[in-house]
């Protein structure tokens, strides 16, 4: 298995990559999705459905907070963390929030946040987001999952076992710290530049 160091690592909002980062993510997915497909001037509200351990521990968590600030386009590696209390209370006063930033509808929590207890199908940390009309009919409904580690991935990929491993190949692959010391000595390289090599495989050194 190939996993990166910025897999393991990660610059995110807190306390939790799996109740505060995987649901800031989704809900800005979901907010992206209606943008790239025209729905976003069509979208007067959205519900935003928390389920099993988000349902349960999210208040705890700022799952709540994460999912306001996904729905207006935040991530959780850029969000500005000093505005967000006074944005989160702006939403609160008004009942509406800024919908990627750039399009007003009405939110409040009591109507458009839910937390459930009973867990989805696929994963213990599932969520729901339903976008309405003017009239209340339903144009879009999305199911996520936080599966760790601030990964998120949608009903599709969780019902059909589409989690997998990163199968890429490496230029100095190893699985232990001996293998790993191995790859230094014969290749004359410290462990920083071994792991540079291989994180080159997946982006640009800078």
């Amino acid at each position: 298995m190939s996993l990166s160091v910025f897999d393991l690592f990660k610059i995110g909002i807190g306390p939790s990559s799996s109740h505060t980062v995987g649901p800031m993510r989704a809900a800005a997915r979901f907010a992206e999705g209606l943008r790239r497909d025209g729905l976003l001037a069509s979208t007067a509200s959205i519900k935003a459905e928390l389920y099993g351990s988000l349902g349960a521990t999210g208040k705890g968590h700022g799952s709540d907070k994460a999912v306001l600030l996904g729905l207006e386009g935040e991530h959780p590696d850029t969000v500005d963390t000093e505005s967000i209390p006074a944005r989160l209370q702006a939403i609160r006063d008004s009942g509406h929030l800024r919908l990627l930033g750039e399009y007003d509808i009405a939110f409040t929590e009591k109507q458009h946040l839910a937390m459930i207890r009973k867990p989805l199908a696929y994963h213990p940390n599932g969520m729901i987001f339903r976008a309405f009309d003017a009239a209340g009919l339903q144009i879009r409904s999305r199911e996520y999952y936080s599966v760790g580690g601030g990964f998120v991935v949608d009903e599709d990929a969780a019902g059909h076992d589409r989690i997998v491993e990163d199968s890429t190949v490496l230029p100095y692959p190893f699985k232990t710290a001996k293998e790993l010391l191995g790859h230094c000595t014969a290749q004359r390289l410290s462990v920083s530049q071994v792991m540079l090599a291989n994180e080159a495989v997946w982006r640009p050194e800078a």
